[in-house]
């Protein structure tokens, strides 16, 4: 005999709707450094390796450092070593990740809607954006931004106690907002200071804290549970959003844009979210050509890219 559901259960599905509502609210208004809290960002690099007539098709996706904001679908399609390489479709426990998916359902509504915003919304404008923009401004735009977000990566580095990687995280910032003119040259990667980037998902893992369940967000980039708490921790890491444009007001401490004047934060905040995504999708228009239709199960290649790519971060 069938066993009926609680009533309750539409309830608690619309209270999980709603609460997602709000983290994407919180999170298109703030700065963070993970992932790289954007809107749509890149999950993982498509390789299609050459193909004779004979030969079946084969694709691969590489995991890297995530760039400021992209595609919800994919990063880039170029060469790469052997040992960075990703097989999306591997089977659960054969790269040594748990693939643990209890929303699917819900998460390819929410993967199908983010492809669809981007193919028609993020991408035509962003095609008007590059017709109007020269590729070095924009290069130098996601140079400005992701020296803005140099807070989040030093607290992190610290946090796991790789101290290295905090000084180098220091010397790049020093060096990119003085020589590289408030960032928007990265002078500081032709002196080798590089250093993988860390966050807060990241170093919950260093200390432990598992992954939890598999998650897709509109609007946003592809999560873990604990991806998404790191996430938004690496938000209030961040001093611009309560020493300029505060979306935390902290007693007797002034920032630029005063508490009382919400109206002016918003705009700032959501104007400049918005930029960024514009900027990197035009960078990546012509990477991301043809991708989608290479890729039979692309939400699976996806989250498996993506939980493989950050098992990886986390063991660095």
């Amino acid at each position: 005999m069938p066993i009926k559901r609680p009533a309750r259960t539409t309830d608690q599905g619309g209270r999980f709707r709603f609460t997602l509502l709000g983290i994407v609210l919180l999170s298109l208004s703030g700065c963070a450094g993970h992932q790289s809290d954007t809107m749509l960002p890149p999950a993982g690099l498509i390789q299609f390796p050459a193909m004779t007539a004979s030969q079946p098709a084969e694709v691969i996706i590489e995991q890297t450092a995530p760039a400021e904001p992209g595609s919800v679908l994919l990063a880039a399609v170029e060469e790469k070593t052997a040992d960075d390489i990703f097989d999306p479709f591997a089977k659960p426990g054969e790269e040594g990740v748990e693939e643990y998916d209890p929303w699917e359902p819900f998460n390819m509504q929410m993967f199908e809607f983010n492809r669809q915003v981007d193919r028609w919304v993020l991408k035509p404008v962003a095609k008007g954006y590059n017709f109007v923009v020269p590729n070095p401004v924009q290069i130098g735009v996601s140079n400005f931004f992701y020296n803005l977000r140099f807070p989040p990566r030093f607290f992190n580095n610290v946090f796991q106690g790789k101290m290295k990687g905090a000084g180098i995280e220091v010397g790049r910032f020093l060096v990119n907002s003085t020589v590289g003119i408030g960032g928007l040259m990265d002078v500081a990667q032709h002196l080798d200071l590089k250093t993988p980037e860390e966050d807060g998902g990241q170093t919950l893992g260093f200390y432990g804290v598992k992954p939890g369940p598999y998650l897709v967000i509109p609007l946003l980039q592809p999560f873990t549970v604990r991806d998404l708490v790191g996430y938004i921790a690496d938000i209030f890491l961040n001093p611009i959003n309560w020493l300029v444009a505060p979306l935390i007001e902290v007693k007797n401490v002034p920032s630029l844009i005063p508490h009382t004047s919400r109206t002016t934060n918003t705009v700032v905040q959501v104007g400049s979210r918005v930029f960024q995504i514009v900027n990197e999708r035009s960078l990546n228009l012509e990477k991301f050509q043809g991708v989608e239709e290479a890729t039979l199960d692309l939400y699976t290649a996806v989250r498996n890219a993506y939980l493989q790519g950050r098992a990886k971060a986390i063991q660095e």
